[in-house]
């Protein structure tokens, strides 16, 4: 898993879980770390790894190696105080990415202003909507139809800007269709082969999280 991302999540509630499981079961890394031994001992098999922690302790967070991983979740939901505090001290360990989860506009407001670079508001996002988002950075939404299929909007990835849907021909390459692209000044439906692409649109595609995260892999810088 060298090129794999690695995930931290903290706090192993209900959303937490769901999303370290959902990462997990795409094929990432997963340290999960919960203030009580019993939830982590829950969780401990199905997870990279699982540690009970008090987060709030800097020493003790700086001793888990965290500056390390790639993207740390802050899913506490029982103490908004640890929640922020925990979301401060990872920016001040130099994580590179730091989601928070908040419980209300002002507590998202808080983890605004201390840097956090996402808020997630549990009731407006699921735990597996999330950590597809995180997996696919172009992945900007999408609505699940079906087991097998969703329609999702994807910015478009620098490494295809300017070429035409012929030239990618993302149906045959991927098995997803473009069924319209959204741009600064209006929105195209039914684009043609000939229609190009530029890095500031948005295609919206109907296909499978599987084949998108391909595409995603596959035209990452």
């Amino acid at each position: 898993m060298a090129n794999k991302k690695q995930f931290a999540v903290i706090g192993l509630g209900r959303f937490g879980s769901s999303l370290a499981l959902t990462l997990v079961q795409e094929g990432f890394e997963v340290f999960g770390i919960d203030k009580d031994e019993e939830v982590v001992n829950r969780w401990a098999n199905k997870l990279t790894h699982a540690v009970a922690a008090n987060t709030v302790d800097e020493d003790v967070l700086r001793s888990l190696g965290l500056r390390n991983f790639d993207c740390a979740v802050v899913a506490i939901g029982d103490d908004v105080q640890a929640n922020i505090l925990t979301s401060q001290l990872l920016k001040e360990l130099g994580v590179k990415t730091v989601v928070a989860k908040a419980l209300s506009d002002i507590h998202g407001k808080v983890l605004a202003r201390i840097g956090v670079d996402r808020v997630i508001f549990p009731e407006r996002d699921m735990g597996e909507r999330v950590a597809h988002q995180l997996i696919s950075p172009n992945l900007l939404d999408f609505i699940e139809l079906s087991k097998e299929h969703s329609i999702a909007e994807l910015s478009v990835p620098a490494k295809i800007s300017g070429r035409t849907l012929r030239d990618l021909d993302l149906r045959a390459n991927y098995g997803f269709s473009v069924v319209a692209i959204k741009r600064r000044n209006g929105i195209v439906i039914a684009p043609t082969a000939d229609d190009r692409l530029e890095q500031s649109d948005v295609m919206v595609v109907i296909g499978t999280l599987v084949q998108i995260e391909q595409f995603e892999r596959n035209t990452s810088v």
